[in-house]
């Protein structure tokens, strides 16, 4: 058999792995509020997590086309094929290390560093697709504090409205809006987690001669990262 086809079968398996970890490593993020709450049982939360992370990974591709063309040219990476199972490799330990330690961290920063960092290790940094790049970390950089602006304005907002509200009234009805909000939230974990093993099995078959373009995600290869990351909530969701 091809060693590079080889190459990109282990690619396959690993970046199904890694969306698997990422599903039972992130599940926290989406139900630990409204467990902690008693808004849901952890069973229930964890199957409408499961259910939700699925659903949002199968309706949207963009993040994915981003991952494929925005961090590295898959066309023209040379060796692109173990850059691309070294990367996965690494953020597969990381995210391995941090679940198992209890250590609050983002997979999406595991594997777009791992990418970038394999990549100049083989090329140099001239390997880099700078434009892109710089927009992806920009876009890591500002999440967390738009989130910490947004939650503290929208807080203070709440804490008005309900200020002479009953207590107990107030908390059973907010208990009903937290399903939403984590079955919103499950949602669009999907619709971003779940794209990023999505794109580099999109690079690798594109490396490999299996693929043309990387403004299209393969529909098997969306259904298969989509699967991967709703059983790996249902499974590793209990920790």
């Amino acid at each position: 058999m091809d060693i590079l086809l080889i190459l990109t079968i282990l690619i396959v398996i690993c970046a199904l792995a890694f969306d698997f970890i990422n599903g039972f490593h992130d599940t926290a993020n989406a139900i630990a509020t409204s467990v902690s709450t008693k808004a849901l049982k952890p069973r229930h939360a964890i199957i409408l997590a499961a259910v939700m992370n699925f659903v949002g990974a199968m309706t949207f591709t963009g993040v994915a086309k981003t991952i494929t063309k925005d961090i590295v040219d898959p066309y023209t990476l040379e060796n692109g094929s173990v850059v691309i199972l070294a990367a996965l490799l690494a953020a597969i330990a990381w995210n391995l290390i941090t679940w198992y330690y209890g250590i609050p961290s983002s997979s999406s920063h595991a594997i777009i560093g791992a990418i970038a960092g394999a990549a100049i290790a083989a090329a140099g940094f001239a390997a880099l697709n700078y434009k892109g790049f710089i927009k992806i970390i920009e876009a890591l950089i500002l999440s967390p504090i738009i989130a910490f602006v947004l939650g503290f304005i929208l807080y203070s907002i709440v804490k008005l409205i309900f200020k002479d509200s009953n207590l107990a009234k107030t908390n059973k009805q907010f208990r009903r809006v937290q399903i939403i909000t984590a079955a919103l939230q499950s949602y669009t974990h999907g619709t971003n987690d779940a794209q990023k093993a999505m794109g580099i099995i999109t690079m690798a078959l594109i490396t490999a001669n299996l693929h043309t373009s990387a403004n299209d995600i393969p529909t098997w290869v969306q259904f298969a990262c989509a699967t991967a990351m709703g059983l790996g909530t249902s499974i590793g969701g209990w920790k």
